[in-house]
């Protein structure tokens, strides 16, 4: 079973939120890592100040089996992009909850309709 940390929310794309007030860090999961293979890029599609709505796009993660997109887990405006990313991508699978982070995202809204770690465990169980 992938490494599922607690604390963390999850969407059924594969994606992490760590929410912090308004702010939330996005990335991918270790099950999405295992499934990808070894990441050779990850392209944010939007600037900083872009607005971004959950459940849409925001980029593309490149491996070495395939490409598979990002998908934003809240609604709000894009603050920051890990810009380590564009010339280190393998920090995604190194350290997919850490180093490997991907945006953050400030919202105004409160955060529901994400998974909780034992949820995404369980939802990984019927994969």
């Amino acid at each position: 079973m992938s490494n599922v940390p607690s604390g963390l929310l999850y969407t059924k794309d594969h994606e992490w939120a760590a929410v912090d007030g308004h702010r939330v860090t996005v990335g991918v999961t270790q099950h999405a890592v295992d499934q990808l293979g070894d990441i050779v890029l990850v392209s944010v599609d939007l600037k900083v100040g872009a607005h971004i709505e959950a459940g849409k796009v925001f980029g593309v993660v490149d491996s070495t089996k395939t490409t598979s997109d990002l998908f934003s887990p809240v609604s709000g405006t894009l603050v920051s992009i890990n810009d380590a990313l564009k010339d280190a991508p393998e920090k995604v699978n190194e350290a997919p909850y850490g180093d490997g982070w991907m945006v953050v995202i400030e919202t105004s809204a409160a955060v529901t309709g994400l998974l909780d770690a034992a949820a995404y465990e369980a939802y990984l169980g019927t994969l």
